[in-house]
């Protein structure tokens, strides 16, 4: 028998409709067997712990991440593997900040939720949990973890959580890896993408935490008549240490002066500037098109194929560990964990 924690921080996936009332809920999670009876099938431990208060996923700050974190670190050594119940909204940040903060993991962290809450007669909400206990449970002959990643369960897939992007508010398959396979398909079986799964050169290691962030990192994404006052008041902003900039196609931006002295500005008093597309699917080349090149030119930094939720989180988690911001820069072109394919 495994033993799995469940973590309910919060979302559509707790809720249930108050039956006088008809206003959705949250319910106790102590009755989460009363509410998905299945769970009793699967023949495991199940645990569960639950935030108090509960969070709406477009609250999410970092202290949670944070708490997290500590919560997993804590309660490692009890558990085969974590299942995190958490809003859709916020959900890829959270996953890509966890992937980054536990280090040495050598256990699943599978954050899933659904569209409907799972009081709701067609709920996705009692397949995604199901699906996402028996994952973290799943070892194979030495007793080592299939999937010992942070990852993002949802609608039959399994995906690296670094690597997806929430795409859509109203269908059960809410997100998208569009530069990164599933790691695992979910049918009759559950097929496992073993060559992209992410595995320990060395197995035993102990788990260690990042939970020092530093959060002066803006998103500025370029768009046709942007002003470069514009820019400057967002790269002008105090304390201001990196900027993610959502840029075109494979890299590419505008070629104004005013904009590109701008971030030429930013990067020579010690900025860090981090180009990243607006393309779902792609990577960056700054050295495709003259546009791209003039902003290599001005300092920016590629940030390959890497998503936005997960080059905000990285940038987090490297302020936080080094003040030397070239140690930083020097970072941000590592595959750390398989957020970008290096």
């Amino acid at each position: 028998m495994k033993r799995i924690l469940l973590i309910y921080t919060g979302g559509t996936i707790g809720m249930k409709r108050d039956s006088e009332t008809g206003v959705l809920k949250p319910f106790d999670f102590n009755q989460i067997t009363d509410e998905v009876p299945e769970l009793n099938e699967l023949g495991h431990i199940i645990d569960n712990v639950s935030f108090d208060p509960i969070i709406d996923s477009s609250d999410v700050r970092p202290d949670l991440w944070v708490d997290l974190c500590r919560l997993i670190e804590t309660r490692y050594s009890e558990y085969d593997g974590f299942v995190v119940l958490h809003g859709t909204d916020t959900m890829a940040y959270s996953a890509s900040a966890l992937s980054f903060m536990l280090e040495n993991l050598e256990k699943p962290v599978i954050f899933t939720g659904s569209q409907l809450p799972i009081g709701v007669l067609r709920t996705d909400g009692r397949d995604n949990l199901l699906s996402s206990v028996e994952i973290a449970a799943a070892q194979d002959a030495d007793g080592h973890a299939i999937v010992p990643e942070v990852c993002i369960y949802f609608e039959n897939c399994l995906y690296r959580g670094n690597r997806t992007t929430k795409n859509n508010a109203e269908d059960f398959n809410a997100f998208v890896s569009a530069n990164c396979p599933p790691l695992a398909q979910v049918g009759i079986h559950i097929k496992y993408n073993r060559q992209q799964i992410i595995y320990p050169r060395q197995w035993g290691k102990p788990l260690s935490t990042n939970t020092d962030l530093d959060t002066r990192v803006a998103i500025l994404k370029i768009f046709p008549g942007m002003s470069s006052e514009y820019v400057e008041a967002i790269l002008g902003m105090g304390n201001l240490k990196a900027v993610v900039l959502e840029t075109y196609g494979s890299g590419n931006s505008m070629t104004d002066p005013g904009f590109l002295d701008a971030v030429s500005n930013f990067t020579q008093s010690g900025g860090i500037v981090l180009n990243v597309t607006q393309c779902q699917a792609g990577s960056v080349d700054m050295g495709a098109y003259a546009n791209g090149a003039a902003l290599g030119r001005a300092g920016a930094v590629s940030g390959y194929d890497i998503t936005t939720e997960s080059a905000l989180t990285k940038l987090f988690i490297l302020l936080g560990r080094f003040s030397d911001m070239n140690k930083v820069r020097q970072y941000l072109s590592v595959n750390m964990c398989g957020e970008i394919s290096k």
